[in-house]
């Protein structure tokens, strides 16, 4: 079961945070049809991330990774056998098609992908560009006469 969450509160109180809170919405509000296949997401360091998925019953050229925007898919969809192939007495490996779709948040990029013993591992990277980075301030005043040396303030960096 479900528990349901009203952002409206958050809305009213909040600047600037319009789109995380819009995404929370969003995941509230999708039903989550399938968990297949199943996946693991690691932090490995301050800005590197991973996605290890199982993808079991199919081969490396079955699957597509597309990033658009701010989002990550990865699709699955095996080649058709022929209908005079092999003759499945029990079939317990999944091999089905599927889509897993995964928000990304800004400034993320793919770095990697790897596929080895039905394992899929896509390596993220948050790569913020020097413009948006934080940057130090000089304060000046009226009274400060030319050429003297101003203290400045240092800011120290911040996980986002």
């Amino acid at each position: 079961m479900r528990a349901t969450v009203d952002f409206a509160p958050l809305f009213r109180s909040s600047i600037g945070f319009d789109r995380m809170l819009n995404a929370l919405d969003l995941a509230n509000r999708i039903p989550t049809v399938d968990n297949w296949p199943p996946y693991d997401i690691l932090k490995t360091s301050e800005d590197d991330y991973r996605i290890d998925m199982a993808v079991a019953g199919l081969a490396e050229n079955d699957l597509t990774i597309t990033q658009e925007r701010n989002t990550l898919v990865v699709t699955g969809r095996k080649a058709p056998e022929p209908q005079d192939a092999i003759k499945y007495l029990h079939r317990g490996i999944a091999g089905r098609e599927f889509e897993c779709r995964f928000a990304l948040a800004e400034h993320m990029k793919v770095t990697d992908a790897r596929f080895e013993n039905g394992l899929l591992s896509i390596t993220l990277r948050r790569e913020i560009p020097e413009a948006l980075k934080p940057r130090r301030i000089a304060i000046t005043s009226s009274t400060t006469p030319a050429g003297q040396v101003v203290p400045q303030i240092e800011a120290q960096k911040e996980a986002a």
